[in-house]
């Protein structure tokens, strides 16, 4: 049987366009201990599959990790949007794509020491071509992959980037390849 921890105060210690953070003093075995929260709206990935079977993927600088990294299309939930018109959104915000299918892989907590961040991956197939249209800070490189390449890419440890690892295994799995 597990320690339920009970939040006893909690404190907003920033308040962000992004995520907020707070303090939280908790029960434990012991007594009481402080926990640090990240509180996000959550996000939408994308693994677009063309009729080709290949993966679009986007590359950026990241400057949390300060160096371009090779991921899945993927951004932000606004409140109160719906998880998969966000990923149909940013599909198309990123590369222009609108998919004809959309289909619910996975949701997950990317992680959950320290935030209640939950990502919702989704397939996207029958992918009609358009024309991006990026946030005026976003600046990015649009690639396709196939599956083999992009899976020893993984194994190698070249794509390093979470979300994309878990979207990229689950699409595998769901679409027999």
């Amino acid at each position: 049987m597990t320690f339920e921890e009970k939040i006893l105060e909690s404190e907003m210690i920033y308040e962000g366009a992004i995520l907020n953070l707070r303090k939280d003093k908790v029960t434990v075995k012991t007594g009481t201990a402080y926990r640090e929260i990240v509180e996000h709206n959550g996000g939408a990935v994308v693994v677009a599959v063309t009729d080709e079977n290949k993966v679009l993927m986007v590359k950026q600088y990241r400057v949390s990790v300060q160096r371009d990294v090779l991921e899945l299309p993927a951004g932000k939930i606004d409140r109160g949007e719906d998880p998969m018109a966000a990923a149909v959104r940013e599909l198309k915000e990123e590369t222009g794509y609108t998919p004809g299918k959309t289909v619910h892989l996975i949701s997950s907590y990317p992680s959950i020491g320290y935030t209640q961040e939950m990502l919702h991956i989704y397939l996207c197939t029958d992918l009609t071509p358009g024309e991006t249209n990026w946030d005026e800070n976003e600046m990015l490189e649009i690639y396709e992959y196939d599956f083999d390449r992009l899976m020893d890419m993984i194994a190698r440890g070249e794509l390093k980037d979470g979300k994309t690892q878990l979207g990229l295994l689950m699409a595998k799995q769901v679409l027999g390849l």
